[in-house]
């Protein structure tokens, strides 16, 4: 192909990236100012293709010119590609690091709604045992008991430790996660019922967890079974309570949408709320980590 060829063939291409490039270097506030709109370029695709067209002008010889012209946009493209990777791994930092804890501050009445529900009745049911053992029976079935019991029998404690081939570990991780995250969907998600599924699904896990702990507590599996869960179980409950309040901000949408339609104040309100889970799944992932490795 004819050097005269290969420009018009792929000159507007050129001019679109070029064009492109030029906006990423545009400072945010006056593309907001002058209401300038970002052209339309698929730009990771669009830059392998010029790296494949500079690479044909150079094995061509086609003239210095040309070549200097499209170096200069691949090495543009480059520094930009290089740019955006460094501004993803600022934003993931930030975001852990700065925005979901201010987020998670400024929504303290959910989240402490969300504790008091939660906690509360763990606690609640964890001393009620101490007191009245038999009140286990009326959360959890003699076979749930009989099979925990025998998990954390401190006489049978040699099973306690590395005895799973990594290949387990990683199913057990998997497990984990799906278990711990479908906790976490369920009290999330509980607040498009207004509200009301956060709460029981709150009030039923704090439960749940309080009357296992209470029972294994009461017969005295304290080392087998406080030395398993303390590992993980901050990563967890704290993951269980943030999904919490992001259900209750939902609720909130729907409750008290203000001056907006529901449907208008769900979809913010959504988006806060999706932060949060960010945030708690994250936790649920590291609880999963500790408890399978």
């Amino acid at each position: 192909m004819k050097q005269e060829q290969f420009i018009s063939q792929y000159q507007a291409q050129w001019e679109q990236m070029r064009a492109w490039l030029d906006y990423q270097q545009i400072p945010k506030r006056q593309r907001t100012r002058d209401a300038l709109s970002e052209p339309t370029l698929d730009f990771p695709a669009a830059y392998r293709q010029l790296c494949h067209q500079l690479a044909l002008a150079q094995s061509r010889m086609y003239s210095p010119l040309l070549i200097a012209q499209l170096n200069d946009l691949v090495t543009r493209g480059h520094h930009c590609l290089y740019t955006s990777r460094l501004h993803f791994a600022h934003r993931f930092i930030q975001f852990y690091l700065q925005d979901l804890p201010q987020l998670v501050r400024r929504e303290w009445q959910a989240l402490l709604l969300a504790g008091m529900l939660f906690f509360g009745s763990l606690l609640a049911m964890l001393i009620a045992i101490q007191i009245e053992p038999e009140l286990v029976y009326s959360v959890l079935d003699g076979a749930t008991v009989a099979n925990m019991e025998d998990m954390y029998d401190p006489q049978r404690d040699s099973r306690f430790g590395r005895e799973r081939e990594a290949d387990s570990d990683v199913y057990m991780f998997g497990f984990y996660i799906k278990n711990n995250t479908g906790i976490g969907f369920q009290v999330f998600a509980g607040g498009l019922l207004y509200g009301l599924g956060s709460v029981f699904f709150l009030l039923f896990n704090g439960l749940y967890i309080g009357a296992a702990a209470g029972h294994l507590t009461q017969i005295g599996y304290i080392e087998t079974f406080w030395g398993f869960v303390a590992g993980h179980s901050a990563f967890e409950l704290t993951a269980i309570v943030l999904s919490g309040a992001a259900g209750f901000k939902l609720a909130a949408a729907l409750i008290m949408p203000g001056r907006k339609v529901r449907s208008l104040a769900l979809r913010d309100n959504a988006q806060q709320a999706i932060l949060i889970i960010y945030g708690a799944a994250t936790l649920f992932i590291m609880a999963a980590f500790v408890e399978a490795f």
